[in-house]
């Protein structure tokens, strides 16, 4: 009998060892995991989530598979809980860097995602709880954010429930959660100026750091920005130093020198101009140029394209550039005389660029 009994503890045990390993199936109820990463900016987005199927539930998904509101599921903690936002593990959303939700900001940080939905404006809700199953832990102390958005009807009927990436910026995106006949979209905007500045000046502590091109780069973005500018000239006098042979470089000269014009700085400019300019070929010269036109600088740009043209006449390079020059000046007759000039001596590849440009000036346009 004790030896009977022995057994039986025995077969218990290891019965109930067996019981507590879960393995990896497909998702109950035929439900997908799905992921989508999306960098807005310089801040990576992630969604995590599971996609239900509306198998042929039309009309039955929105205020009736999918409550108005928070609801007791009749299980967990939580008595008015939101949707999951998805199927199955609760639907997660990560931000890499601090972001804006529809206007408000949010941490970075990965966040549980719900939606209360309603026909009229729904809620969404970032929870600091991102582990817990579903809604059924819903916690509203828990809740890092909450905004409220417009549902969209949708002409066509989206079989599986997905999340989109829409109407990219530099710095925003929608976001847009579509299932059967409605999306619910939200806005992430990101601090992109404040993100790239950050990046550069970690990235110019490690090994991209000992090269001149890096400092260069960094200096000449906010000059494009126009943002950063007094420690963008810092920057600018590192990449032309000779410790990293940037002293050797028309490039990182004309950054600096920009930079310089645009503190105020236009003798300082006109400086380090000279010094730059005997180290430019025409591509650098041309390319200097054209910054310029960008900068809203045209006469400097014209003065530059007219000394490049003196180096390197009748060169198809230098007569674009004349042409170029003198469009942004409103010169559009002489830079028509340049145009047809090059479109003399050009080669096939760029007759169509020139002919559209021929064509602009003749129509009083500015070529830039």
């Amino acid at each position: 009998m004790k030896k009977l009994f022995a057994i039986l503890i025995s077969f218990s045990l290891v019965s109930s060892c067996f019981c507590q390993i879960i393995l990896t199936t497909l998702p109950s109820g035929g439900n997908k995991k799905a992921a989508v990463i999306e960098r807005v900016g310089l801040t990576d987005v992630t969604i995590h989530y599971d996609r239900p199927g509306v198998k042929g539930r039309e009309g039955k998904i929105w205020g009736q598979l999918i409550p108005v509101g928070y609801t007791d599921q009749g299980f967990g903690s939580s008595k008015a809980a939101p949707w999951r936002a998805g199927a199955n593990e609760n639907t997660t959303i990560e931000f890499s860097n601090d972001v804006k939700i529809e206007g408000q900001p949010l941490p970075a940080g990965r966040y549980g995602f719900f939606v209360a939905y309603d026909p009229n404006e729904c809620t969404l809700i970032f929870s600091k709880n991102s582990t817990s199953w579903g809604s059924f832990f819903y916690k509203p102390e828990e809740d890092a954010l909450k905004v409220k958005v417009k549902p969209v009807a949708l002409d066509k009927s989206v079989e599986w429930l997905r999340y989109n990436f829409m109407n990219q910026t530099e710095n925003a995106a929608t976001v847009a959660l579509e299932w059967e006949k409605l999306m619910i979209p939200f806005k992430v905007e990101t601090d992109y100026v404040k993100d790239q500045l950050a990046s550069f000046r970690n990235e110019l502590r490690n090994s991209k750091g000992f090269e001149w091109r890096a400092w260069n780069q960094a200096a000449d973005w906010c000059l494009q920005h126009n943002v950063n500018l007094e420690e963008a000239l810092l920057w600018a006098d590192t990449a032309t130093s000779t410790n990293f042979g940037g002293d050797h470089s028309f490039t990182g000269y004309a950054t600096k020198a920009g930079i310089l014009s645009k503190l105020g700085r236009n003798d300082e400019a006109a400086s380090v101009m000279k010094t730059a300019m005997p180290l430019g070929n025409m591509t650098d010269i041309h390319q200097y140029g054209r910054s310029l036109i960008a900068l809203k600088k045209p006469k400097e740009a014209l003065a530059i394209f007219k000394i490049n043209y003196d180096k390197n006449p009748n060169q198809v390079t230098t007569l674009i550039g004349l042409v170029r020059g003198y469009s942004a000046n409103g010169d559009y007759k002489t830079a028509l005389e340049y145009a047809n000039k090059a479109m003399a001596i050009t080669d096939a590849q760029n007759k169509g660029n020139l002919a559209t440009m021929i064509d602009k000036l003749k129509a009083g346009k500015d070529v830039n």
